[in-house]
């Protein structure tokens, strides 16, 4: 039998990750255990606590019932608003990024490096700085307070990490490839629809999962560009917020929290184990 060595390095490691975990998941338990207790609960004890009542009505009046922004409707019609925004985006700014990676990184051509640099800039640009050319151009196209106005921003914005991601998985394509099928007459949409496409599960896994989490989760553009009913789900939680402030219902404050973040966790959970294959996919030639 094989004696169990303890290595004091190793203990050490272990000790201080599960106190970093610790320390980082607190707060969501807190979140947790706040959405299953009352407000009278709350208020007579602390924030912090055991529910000693399970208080499942917090989630249905999250849900359908609270008002939000003088409309007791809960935040399921932001929810919904969120999904209409985040779910094209996603597959739009996907696609096109798919094709602007393939074709700087396999059909080259003059002044391609150049294209790349200028797309990928916005990943170093501050979002405030955004904010007032993104105001006068969707005030001038009049889709300023629309839902597809937030669907405009967010393609757009995500095309420089759809782009980055892609190109770079791309970039370990073996160009003999492209030439081949150059050679046989293909042209440029036929090789990335028959050849590029079906290689290229791994990387959009990883840009769906990453613009989907994103837009769902983005904020400053969604309190900007929209107002009332027409806002995503992030910003309702602020207005849910701002509506309760003379009398706190943290229980339901929780549980909105954790029904909004319901889909990006999913979204993890189902994807999580592909999304660092599809980041390494490509990484060793």
């Amino acid at each position: 039998m094989r004696k169990l060595s303890f290595e004091p390095s190793r203990v050490l490691i272990y000790l201080v990750v599960s106190l970093l975990a610790a320390a980082y998941l607190a707060p969501l338990v807190v979140v947790v255990l706040n959405s299953f207790r009352s407000n009278q609960e709350i208020a007579q004890a602390s924030m912090i606590g055991w529910p000693k009542q399970w208080a499942w009505s917090n989630y249905a009046a999250a849900w359908s019932g609270f008002c939000v922004a003088e409309t007791c409707t809960g935040i399921r019609p932001y929810m919904l608003n969120s999904a209409l925004v985040t779910i094209p985006a996603t597959i739009i700014s996907t696609m096109l990024g798919a094709v602007a990676g393939y074709a700087v990184s396999l059909w080259r051509f003059r002044g391609d490096s150049w294209i790349y640099g200028i797309v990928t800039l916005g990943l170093f640009l501050p979002q405030q700085m955004r904010l007032l050319p993104w105001t006068v151009v969707l005030r001038d196209i009049g889709l300023i307070n629309t839902l597809t106005g937030l669907v405009l921003v967010h393609t757009i914005q995500g095309l420089s990490f759809t782009t980055l991601f892609c190109r770079n998985y791309y970039a370990a394509v073996p160009h003999e490839l492209i030439r081949a099928a150059r050679i046989d007459g293909a042209g440029f949409f036929r090789i990335f629809w028959r050849i590029i496409l079906p290689l290229s599960s791994p990387i959009l896994i990883v840009t769906v999962i990453w613009q989907f989490t994103h837009i769902w989760n983005e904020f400053l553009y969604g309190v900007t560009f929209t107002t009332g009913q027409q806002q995503p789900v992030t910003a309702a939680l602020i207005a849910l917020s701002a509506a309760i402030a003379d009398i706190p219902q943290h229980g339901v404050q929780s549980a909105a929290v954790l029904i909004a973040a319901l889909p990006t966790l999913l979204v993890y959970f189902f994807g999580g184990r592909y999304f660092v294959r599809g980041l390494t996919a490509g990484a060793v030639k």
